[in-house]
């Protein structure tokens, strides 16, 4: 019976050349011929190949990668083949908790071709803890040296980013620097007369969507511009946020502003909103399309609308609610003292949204039923029968904690007996001093975090079974909060994550909505 063999293929960050986005790089194309001709030679059985590009080795979110994953986990296939082990993970954690790890288990062989990693030979196995090492000390250098360019193009008031601000091109002839793209600076001008007339921001987003006129991101698509791809329906319309944004982004007066986000970890590709302290601001880096006296203006028009922020019945559900239909946060209103979440897209565009709508008491009432509701289910079922259901979850994390610990102990053992085999090698004149003093401080160090991740684990560990031994969460919690009079800031921030808010049931006065709780 012959092995069945998976090849996996990734574009490097080095290597692109594709013509199209569509295309396969000829990285991939060359990987592909690479490995089927090798496997052809060995006689082994084509099972399927996994091929992600313009992915990064160190993305964990790579499509086919996780696929691989899933079905290696199946055993669909008895071998994963790579051109080079950095193609598969540049991450000596999930070296280790894959090819070391999980992957013996599963009773998957792993090999890649150029660096000859084989965990069918015991006796590379110390190159390929080696090869991980490398692979991650490139990672993070690559991660500073990129930094510490695009931190001082920063500074010196460089753009650097992938898309040009609304109302600004790149400028062809020099990199870095924006050019005033007249169309859209045209409609940036307007916003910001219009406001100074006096038009509040919805009314200036309906009057530019009855024209007609795209929004920054439709524009860009329509003008063949690089743009981020929209989360949201009706992304062609112009929003209340967009003009918000756009009014105060001094961008506009010719001031460079940048570093609004940075990375949390090398490791992945999530950003995080920074303090105003710590953006980059260079003035005077680029033309400006707005004048300084209608800066000024408006400026002085958006302190004089600003509210201070309360958490009373105006702000009981603030930032909680969304409309169903297009997923936008719900804002405040109030008639005739009584206070109302409405969708702004309504008032947008004709066409933009059904225009969910709820008053506050309305909706405070429903998630107080909701809650009683719950109480009532939750609280008349057997203990026992609680237990078992309701602390699935933390049983599931303990499983999976058990397992990692499990992973990394035997690793820090491997760890420990390769310095032991490192110092005998010395000892037997195989290695020099200063190659196993280099050798034996990599897996010193790598032992030491994996034993404070071991650490880790274990306190996570002991926290989730108290959970377990405390029983049902959820059954405390509910009990805390049952035969409420009125919520407030605390609770609803504790209990919701979101709400969502449909329209009006036929024949009725009553309003779909839908509670996704916290617990």
């Amino acid at each position: 019976m012959s092995m069945k063999v998976a090849i996996y293929c990734r574009l490097s960050e080095e290597d692109k050349n594709k013509q199209f986005e569509t295309d396969d790089s000829g990285s991939i194309q060359n990987q592909k011929a690479m490995l089927l001709q090798y496997a052809m030679e060995q006689g082994w059985e084509l099972y399927n190949i996994y091929s992600d590009d313009d992915y990064a080795g160190a993305d964990r979110r790579r499509p086919e990668f996780n696929h691989l994953l899933n079905d290696a986990e199946q055993h669909k296939f008895d071998i994963i083949l790579c051109k080079t082990q950095s193609r598969f993970t540049r991450e000596l954690e999930l070296v280790e908790k894959y090819i070391h790890g999980l992957f013996p288990i599963w009773g998957i062989r792993f090999i890649s071709i150029v660096d000859n990693a084989d965990t069918a030979n015991r006796g590379n196995k110390k190159s390929r803890q080696i090869n991980g090492l490398v692979n991650e000390w490139y990672l993070e250098d690559m991660s500073e040296n990129i930094r510490s360019v695009l931190t001082n193009r920063r500074v010196n008031g460089f753009h650097i980013g992938a898309f040009a601000l609304y109302g600004y091109k790149k400028d062809p002839d020099q990199k870095g620097h924006l050019l005033i793209d007249e169309e859209a600076a045209a409609v940036v001008r307007e916003v910001f007369t219009l406001f100074a007339q006096g038009y509040g921001k919805n009314a200036i987003a309906r009057m530019l969507n009855d024209k007609g006129i795209p929004n920054p991101t439709e524009y860009k698509r329509l003008h063949g511009l690089r743009y981020r791809q929209p989360k949201t329906k009706n992304s062609t319309l112009w929003k209340y946020f967009a003009i918000s944004d756009m009014l105060t982004n001094e961008m506009y007066i010719g001031n460079m502003v940048q570093g609004k986000y940075g990375s949390v970890s090398y490791k992945t590709k999530q950003n995080k909103p920074r303090p105003k302290s710590e953006w980059y601001i260079v003035e005077g880096t680029h033309e400006p399309i707005i004048d300084r006296e209608l800066w000024d203006s408006v400026q002085s028009l958006i302190s004089q609308k600003a509210k201070p922020f309360t958490t009373g019945t105006i702000g009981l559900f603030s930032g909680k609610v969304r409309c169903a239909n297009c997923g936008y946060t719900m804002r405040s209103s109030k008639n005739h003292s009584r206070h109302y979440l409405k969708c702004s897209s309504r008032h947008i565009s004709k066409d933009a949204c059904i225009g969910s709508f709820i008053s506050v008491d309305k909706l405070e009432q429903l998630v107080i039923d909701e809650l009683n509701h719950l109480a009532a289910e939750y609280l008349d079922k057997d203990e026992l029968e609680q237990n078992i259901e309701l602390c699935g979850n933390f049983r599931e994390q303990k499983a999976c904690l058990l397992s990692d610990i499990a992973v990394y102990e035997k690793k820090i053992v491997e760890y420990s007996k390769g310095i032991r085999e490192l110092y005998m090698d010395k000892v037997k004149g195989l290695l020099s001093e200063s190659d196993y003093l280099e050798m034996s401080k990599d897996f010193t160090k790598e032992r030491n975090r994996l034993e404070r991740v071991v650490t880790e684990r274990e306190k996570q560990l002991s926290e989730t079974e108290e959970k377990i031994a405390a029983g049902d969460n959820r059954r405390e919690l509910i009990k805390q909060y049952t035969n409420l009079e009125h919520l407030t800031r605390e609770i609803v921030e504790t209990l919701i994550d979101y709400i969502s808010v449909g329209k009006r049931i036929p024949g009725t006065k009553d309003v779909s909505i839908e509670i996704h709780w916290n617990f």
